[in-house]
């Protein structure tokens, strides 16, 4: 449902029929009538309101699914911003009439058909910096938990369980390690994956790390040492940590092939996202003792109901309920990046003003004709573009149109052509200009002719020789 959450006025925002390919500008200004953004699985935008109200129609929907997303935002919605609790796929995309930019509040963007967006030609963007602290003192919390069993301790206590003697704390105890010297596997090394490493040093953690995204020598500025296979990785770490995005090639990263590979009674860490780890392989190695106990706040189902999980009767795992990137700070900063982002698109040009845009290869010009190779093939297919912003079919590559392109022409020559006519704007200025260099001109040949007439006054009254008269050449003089 949409409620009646609204930054401004309810006008109705002029729609853009565009059945594929991309899609124009957001229009904005003193002739539009306000856009209008959503959050799509929210309900609170105090934090969001005070960084758009200015300029746009703040809406919420607290929906799980497109389904229950309101018409109006489905026909003239074009931002929309969401977390993780709905899933936009191509089909749900399709229903978005007007939509120009999705801004996922958090990090990964695995909830969205980027791919399909780029298509249609709506930038998907993520908000990466926000959170990394926390994340990275949430891994390491769980990642002393392992090591010094400190959760499974304190419920004992919670439990009423008298634990005396040496012989009983070695029984409840069963199982913690010394972290110094042991080494620390981190299977992405991006900003959380290097806050990661720095903090685990402090330990006296030996730090390892895979990424094969990165490049030679970003492991010598931070004293760390870098592996170039998953396998040696797993085969080196006392304790593994995982901080990667999920995708199409790394969907059940661990599992019960490479869970072979970890050293005999390893700890495994997940604090990115849960489909990297495939939860019946982790349950069948924590019971065989092939993992010695496992840390996750992420997880394939969620939000995570035990009692359903593969993992309700693993001994040794420890969940938290994709909690990691909290603080009431990190999620107040998470929420003004992401306005701020929506902020960009509105009042600027998309992509070029976006900062974190995940989905820019789809803007990429083709050289070949200076458009993006989705909006030759949005005109080739005849589709009528309409102006928002003083753009029509250029997104950002090739040429900035001053007209809007109103041709259902096929030639895609003759629509660059008509799209790089000068606007009312500048002919106005360009007239003004000539005028004023016109007047100029005009203004100094008077004041030669002035002088001239002058000196032959002076000639005149002193019985001096006249000064020659300008001369004006006769037409043949002037045609050379």
């Amino acid at each position: 449902m949409i409620d009646a959450y609204l930054a401004s006025d309810r006008t109705a925002l002029n729609t853009v029929k565009i059945m594929s390919g991309p899609r124009p500008q957001i229009a904005n200004g003193p002739l539009h009538p306000r856009p209008l953004i959503a959050l799509l699985d929210g309900r609170d935008c105090s934090v969001e309101m005070p960084i758009l109200k200015d300029v746009a129609t703040v809406a919420f929907c607290d929906a799980q699914s497109t389904n229950e997303i309101h018409e109006k935002v489905l026909n003239e919605a074009v931002g929309a911003m969401l977390y993780h609790h709905i899933q936009l796929s191509r089909e749900d995309l399709k229903k978005f009439k007007t939509l120009r930019i999705i801004v996922r509040l958090g990090t990964g963007v695995d909830n969205v058909d980027v791919k399909a967006a780029g298509e249609m030609g709506i930038a998907v963007c993520n908000v990466p910096g926000y959170g990394v602290e926390e994340v990275a003192d949430s891994t390491l919390c769980l990642i002393l938990n392992l090591y010094r069993r400190t959760y499974w301790l304190a419920n004992l206590v919670r439990e009423g369980k008298k634990i005396a003697g040496p012989e009983a704390l070695r029984d409840a105890a069963q199982g913690s390690a010394r972290i110094r010297g042991d080494t620390l596997g981190i299977v992405g090394f991006g900003r959380v994956g290097q806050a990661v490493a720095l903090r685990a040093k402090a330990f006296g953690f030996n730090v390892i790390f895979y990424d094969p995204y990165l490049p030679d020598g970003c492991e010598k500025s931070l004293g760390v040492t870098r592996v170039y296979t998953l396998q040696d990785l797993l085969f080196q770490s006392d304790c593994v940590t995982l901080h990667c995005s999920l995708n199409e090639h790394n969907n059940h990263l661990i599992n019960d092939y490479t869970i072979k590979q970890m050293r005999p009674g390893a700890f495994l860490v997940n604090t990115a996202r849960g489909g990297l780890v495939d939860e019946q392989s982790l349950a069948a190695a924590l019971k065989d003792g092939r993992i010695r106990a496992a840390a996750l706040d992420v997880h394939e189902q969620e939000p995570l109901n035990l009692s359903s999980s593969p993992l309700k009767d693993c001994p040794n795992v420890l969940c938290t309920p994709h909690s990691a990137f909290y603080s009431d700070q990190s999620i107040t900063e998470l929420r003004e990046m992401a306005a701020g982002e929506v902020r960009r698109a509105v009042v600027g040009r998309i992509p070029d003003s976006l900062r974190n845009c995940v989905n820019k290869e789809y803007y990429v010009p083709n050289p070949s004709h200076g458009l993006n190779a989705a909006a030759a093939a949005a005109i080739k297919r005849g589709h009528e573009p309409s102006t928002m912003n003083g753009a029509a079919v250029a997104f950002s590559g090739g040429f900035q149109p001053h007209t809007s392109v109103h041709s259902t022409t096929t030639d895609l020559h003759s629509t660059v052509a008509a799209s790089m006519a000068p606007s009312p704007v500048f002919s106005a200025m360009h007239a003004a200009a000539t005028a004023h260099i016109a007047a100029q001109a005009q203004a100094q040949a008077q004041a030669q002719a002035a002088a001239v007439q002058q000196q032959q006054n002076a000639a005149d009254s002193n019985n001096l020789p006249k000064p020659p008269a300008p001369q004006t050449p006769t037409s043949s003089e002037s045609e050379h």
